[in-house]
């Protein structure tokens, strides 16, 4: 894991909003940002979200309503988030979190633009059957 950005200030206080679904997190130089745990989880840093190289994403359906059950601090440096679907494995760096805050609106708008275009929902899924592609398709 590269190291953190000189330039990134630390957080001052984490706080998890269970009802709302909203990570709060405040930041040295006095910013402040409202990221909702469906946001932290469609954009996890996970290998298994992100794929291992550009253009290998996988889109993240169904997590509506998803939400944070425990962090966990990671040196001084990140965060580990365990979500209530159980995906645990993307390392939110201060770094990371401070970027996802100043662009959350422009990644969101982009996610939602994605879930559309592949016709997909926000929605979580009934049964055990995800949503994904079918069988030959492109």
């Amino acid at each position: 894991m590269a190291g953190l950005s000189k330039d990134t200030p630390n957080p001052t206080e984490i706080k998890l909003h269970r009802k709302s679904r909203l990570l709060e997190i405040s930041f040295g130089d006095g910013k402040t940002f409202r990221i909702p745990c469906e946001f932290l989880r469609v954009y996890s840093p996970s290998a298994e979200v992100r794929g291992h190289s550009p253009g290998q994403e996988v889109l993240q359906v169904g997590k509506k309503d998803v939400n944070i059950n425990h962090i966990e601090p990671v040196g001084n440096y990140a965060i580990q988030l365990t979500f209530s679907d159980g995906h645990n494995t993307g390392l939110y760096s201060w770094d990371l979190l401070y970027d996802y805050g100043v662009h959350q609106d422009k990644m969101w708008q982009r996610y939602l633009d994605r879930m559309e275009e592949a016709g997909a929902s926000r929605d979580p899924v009934m049964g055990s059957r995800a949503l994904g592609r079918q069988p030959g398709s492109r």
